[in-house]
């Protein structure tokens, strides 16, 4: 929707904003100030940029502009997964405030008035603003709406004034950004030395054999680890194992279970609705008003199927009659009614293999055409359609054998389309099919419908009721209020029967435990109230309450050996290595790598003919660059590398031709792409290294 309609429809939303601001302005000071007798002086900073504290009420108000933005583009409130999102844009754009605004001063860029009216009005209109200006009929920047919106400005509500204030501070901090980071993506430049460079790494080929030895080919037993091994390793390589700040909970779910008297009453409910439905004179108006289902009246395309619960239950469903209720899988109880059958567009069912021929002419369409002619006689001698749509498919649908599903008529370009229709059986088409794309080689799957179908669907979930839900609270309160310790909470756990569920390694952000979604409010526990032994109170979510046990915490910093997760990891790599050495020394000596293969059944062996120098991964085998490297370090056919220990375990490889680069007179190409690919990282990279430098600290997770 154009903006200026955003601004004059949605003042609402605004003043419903301008109303929490003004809330915060009048009682922020004493609700969330130094002296809160709520958060306190300690509770209200929510993290450090460039050594600033942030604010509770600083972050807040980023939030609620950006909030504003959102409400004023979607024309509705966030939800609870967008607030989040929002809550994240907002610091990110903290940061950036925070961070750049100095640079910007040292740097000296300014966004003038006459810069800032061009870009708002001028021949430079920004790209946001001609995304939100355009003319629906043309699809073009209207600039007649942009002119009226900026007239009606000097008489608009002051809501509006102030939205679109803070719309041209946004475009303004935008183009200082654009501004800073040209300057130092345009300052990137490749020499002529590194230019060869490139080249010889990208055109440097290796014809190679190697032998891939698996650390599973040597049995643990062989080696042994100490924990004085692993606390000695851990220390020695601590740029492994640092950790970041996470907490270990143990929790006991109960489950909102409906009762067997909640599924007596939803069933006694739908059964009535049921019978209403029969007689019902408007089967969309009935279901649109009593259904809980997403969809309750659905149209069912020529081809397509009718529900599977329904289908399930009901061989030939007549029109008129209502089936069920069933019980779904989403416990629910369905019923169903088809209101209606007819004759409308024909739908049929076909598979393609696309030979891309998109933008080609002359010889080269025809190379293209003569390859799927080729495929096309193939596919006739084999009958392994599918097969060949894998295999020589140049689009989306080579995955699932070329099936393109049921379509209508008009879902294709007409050449295709044409050629579909006018089929009198199933099979495959035996001529190529041309169209803008390329050459097709089409099978018919299924041929015409006609029939549709309207379906009325009556869906009543079942859930507990508030007597249901009552009990099963207090089952959870009770186990809680007797758990008043790891100890207690495990034994009552035990007697009662109930399932205990760890989460290790929970971040202070995270949202869910494990698969357990909505679980905010019991990380924010673990990290804001809880200690070590801690057992919660009765966390209630969507789907089920929940006791909590912290049973582990760990803070930022270095990792120990009393970290099971970092002593797992270290134990493993620590085995890899004495692996390694033991493969090493058994296959000392040996000169092929059959030999060596003789020696480690379990080891294999493979070829690359045509291994570049700038290859990061053996084909077969997996990420290796340390045998990359060796493999071009190796210059006499036959020679052999020494043993290479990588993460997937131990590599020899034997050489047996290598084709250097060929000198060419001019490296510009190169250069050029050298500098292209460091432009494109400037930007991050810029914001990476301005945070480390600014010390970043984010407390949010204790508030939100």
């Amino acid at each position: 929707m154009a903006l200026i309609k955003q601004i004059r429809q949605r003042t609402g939303l605004a003043i419903g904003v301008i109303a929490v601001g003004l809330i915060f302005f009048l009682v922020g000071g004493d609700i969330l100030g130094p002296n809160s007798t709520i958060l306190g002086s300690s509770r209200t900073t929510v993290g450090e940029i460039a050594g600033e504290d942030i604010s509770y009420d600083e972050y807040v108000q980023k939030i609620e502009q950006t909030k504003m933005s959102f409400q004023q583009n979607t024309g509705r409130n966030p939800n609870e997964n967008e607030l989040s999102s929002i809550r994240e844009q907002a610091w990110q754009a903290l940061i950036v405030e925070k961070i750049f605004s100095q640079q910007y001063q040292e740097l000296g860029l300014v966004v003038s008035d006459e810069e800032l009216v061009d870009m708002v009005q001028g021949k430079n209109i920004i790209g946001e603003l001609r995304r939100q200006l355009t003319n629906p009929q043309t699809g073009e920047f209207d600039r007649d709406q942009l002119v009226t919106f900026l007239q009606s400005l000097q008489t608009a509500d002051p809501q509006q004034q102030m939205f679109w204030a803070q719309q041209e501070k946004l475009f303004a901090d935008s183009r200082l950004r654009i501004k800073y980071d040209n300057i130092l993506a345009t300052s990137e430049y490749a020499t002529t030395t590194e230019g060869q460079l490139q080249h010889k790494m990208a055109n440097t080929i290796a014809d190679v054999r190697h032998i891939q030895i698996p650390y599973y080919a040597v049995s643990d037993s062989l080696v042994q680890v100490s924990d004085s091994e692993v606390r000695s390793y851990i220390s020695k390589n601590q740029e492994k194992f640092k950790v970041t700040e996470s907490r270990g909970l143990r929790y006991v779910r109960f489950p909102l279970h409906p009762s067997p008297e909640d599924s007596a009453a939803t069933l006694e409910q739908i059964n009535g609705l049921v019978a209403e439905l029969r007689e019902a004179s408007n089967d969309s108006a009935f279901v649109v008003r009593n259904s809980e289902a997403q969809n309750p009246f659905q149209t069912i395309n020529p081809g397509d199927p009718l529900p599977v619960n329904f289908s399930n239950n009901v061989e030939e469903p007549e029109t008129g009659v209502v089936y069920g209720p069933f019980l779904s899988n989403n416990s629910s109880y369905v019923a169903y009614k088809i209101s209606d059958r007819y004759d409308g567009a024909p739908r049929m069912r076909a598979s393609h293999i696309l030979l891309n021929a998109e933008g080609l002419e002359g010889e080269a369409k025809e190379q293209v055409r003569a390859r799927a002619q080729e495929v096309l006689e193939e596919v006739n001698e084999t009958g392994n359609f599918e097969v060949a749509a894998a295999q020589y498919g140049e689009d989306a649908t080579s995955q699932r054998g070329g099936d393109l599903g049921w379509f209508f008529r008009d879902d294709f370009v007409t050449e295709f389309a044409d050629a579909v229709f006018s089929a009198r059986s199933e099979g495959v088409i035996n001529r190529l099919v041309e169209t803008e794309y390329g050459f097709h080689i089409i099978k018919v799957t299924e041929m015409p419908q006609t029939e549709t179908k309207k379906l009325a669907v009556l869906e009543l979930e079942l859930i507990a009721s508030d007597n249901t839900r009552n009990d099963i609270f207090r089952n959870a309160d009770y186990f809680a209020a007797n758990s008043t310790n790891a100890t207690t909470f495990e034994a009552n756990a035990e007697k009662e029967d109930y399932q205990v569920v760890s989460a290790i390694g929970v971040g202070p952000t995270a949202r869910s435990l494990n698969n357990m979604t909505g679980a905010r409010e019991i990380v924010r526990w673990a990290f804001n109230d809880a200690s070590v032994g801690t057992v919660s109170d009765v966390f209630e979510l969507d789907d089920a309450y929940v006791v909590a046990l912290l049973s582990g915490k760990t803070e930022e910093g270095d990792g120990t050996i009393a970290n099971p997760e970092i002593k797992a990891q270290a134990t493993n790599q620590l085995k890899n290595e004495k692996k390694a050495a033991y493969i090493k020394e058994k296959i000392s000596g040996l000169e092929t790598l059959e030999a060596i293969k003789e020696v480690f059944p379990d080891a294999s062996i493979g070829s690359t003919p045509d291994l570049r120098m700038n290859a990061s991964v053996l084909p077969g085998v997996g990420f290796a660059p340390k045998a990359v490297g060796a493999i071009f370090g190796l210059r006499e056919s036959g020679e052999m590398t020494d043993p290479i220990q990588e993460d997937i375990g131990v590599i020899v490889a034997q050489l047996n031709d290598i084709i250097p680069a060929s000198e060419i007179a001019d490296y510009t190409r190169y250069q050029n792409e050298l500098t292209a690919n460091a432009s494109q990282r400037t930007g991050y990279m810029i914001m990476m290294a301005m945070e480390e430098l600014a010390e970043v600290k984010d407390y949010r997770y204790k508030f939100f």
